[in-house]
């Protein structure tokens, strides 16, 4: 993917630069101690609806860097801020979107968590308002820069070790036990709900809907699906360039008891794409042979089959794991890190290799299979247009209605 530079250059080589956490929750902390690790990089601000996390985030500043952040639990506010220059979004799904328009609006580049968007519909503004803009993004797809071994498996299957790929097949291990069924309540005083709920439905706090659990619900997410989708799926759009599927097929159902969440644990996906089928399956194991792990991509070509997870691959010809065969040549540059290129990127100008564009049109894949499995239908798409064609129902999925008062730009 060539990088292009995105003007005006906006910090020096050795400035510090100066950034915003807007959600400081599970991930968001994972994401503010990574930040740390980063010499060059000023834990300027911190955001969150739960004051209890904005407190903990602002003490592990404090033990990391000696400063104390400014504090801010709307993130409209934080984006008024001159001294800030970049934000890291680690929020629910549904909140991606609106703080990355924003902040792009407010000239601040943006490392946005996965999945980018909650809808097709979404991404595709999110893209608008960063490269009207011309803001560095990337989004947290971190395996794409954090270990080696995507780069080697890119080189394989695009060296022809196992011949023209015609299958690949993807798993992800689901939940095996409910949330439970607690009751509706108050939110707690800490918790401004109202906020967190945005520009979703107006529900009953429930414990099980907010925090790490809101992605088994609907409202904010598409489940284990869509939360692992942009993790693996990467290698295969990578290492064979994929843009869009034609046709989307789906089954699923959430089969677990003492339980109030919505999204499957049971899933299938099937897509078409021209010259290539892409099977996902969601199951609480995975496949045969491959019980022990729990994430995995297989490409299976005309000489053999490539499987991999994260940090190991493996090569395959009739039936039997190969090693004596012959490695492409390193051809992919080693990567500095994700975060490291997302700070090198806002001093050079030069687009991330996960960069807003790439990660809408990854995850609009993920999308798509979702709206299949919701509307029980097989679904034809245009990229060109990115509508889904023939079909009214579904294509009010591509881009959900904003509650009051928020609006999506």
């Amino acid at each position: 993917m060539a990088l292009a530079v995105l003007q005006p250059r906006l910090a020096a080589a050795n400035e510090r630069i100066n950034v915003g956490f807007i959600g400081v929750g599970g991930m968001g902390t994972n994401r503010l101690n990574g930040f740390l690790r980063h010499a060059d990089m000023n834990p300027a601000a911190v955001c969150d609806l739960d004051s209890t996390r904005v407190d903990k985030a602002v003490e592990r500043v404090r033990a990391a860097r000696n400063t104390t952040p400014m504090v801010f639990r709307d993130y409209r506010k934080m984006l008024e801020s001159k001294d800030i220059d970049a934000v890291c979004i680690a929020t629910p799904d549904h909140w991606h979107a609106l703080p990355l328009i924003h902040a792009a609006k407010a000239g601040k580049d943006v490392f946005v968590e996965k999945p980018l968007s909650y809808s097709i519909g979404e991404g595709r503004a999110m893209v608008r308002a960063a490269r009207a803009a011309n803001r560095v993004t990337q989004m947290g797809n971190h395996i794409h820069n954090d270990l080696p071994n995507y780069r080697r498996v890119v080189e394989l299957v695009r060296s022809g070790v196992v011949g023209k790929i015609q299958r690949v097949s993807i798993w992800k291990t689901s939940e095996t036990k409910g949330l439970g069924v607690p009751a509706d309540g108050a939110a707690p005083k800490d918790f401004d709900y109202e906020f967190w709920l945005g520009p979703a439905p107006r529900r009953a706090y429930n414990p099980n809907r907010s925090h790490f659990n809101f992605r088994f619900f609907w409202d904010y997410s598409g489940g284990n699906f869509i939360d692992f989708w942009c993790h693996i799926t990467d290698v295969v759009y990578w290492a064979l360039d994929l843009k869009a599927p034609k046709f989307v097929s789906a089954s699923g159902r959430r089969d677990l008891t003492d339980d109030n969440a919505e999204t499957p644990n049971l899933m299938e996906v099937q897509y078409e794409f021209p010259g290539l089928n892409v099977v996902w399956s969601l199951n609480p194991q995975g496949p045969p042979g491959f019980e022990n792990w729990n994430i995995g991509a297989a490409f299976q070509g005309t000489d053999g089959t490539i499987v991999t997870n994260y940090g190991e691959h493996k090569v395959f010809r009739k039936g039997k794991e190969v090693t004596d065969f012959a490695r492409p040549e390193p051809s992919i540059p080693d990567s500095p890190g994700h975060i490291r290129e997302f700070l090198d990127s806002i001093k050079s100008r030069k687009l991330t290799t996960c960069d807003v564009e790439y990660g809408h049109r990854l995850t609009k894949g993920g999308h798509l299979g979702n709206i299949a499995l919701r509307t029980g239908r097989r679904i034809q798409w245009d990229d060109a247009s990115e509508k889904i064609v023939g079909d009214k129902e579904a294509q009010k999925r591509v881009t959900r209605r904003y509650r009051k008062p928020w609006k999506l730009g």
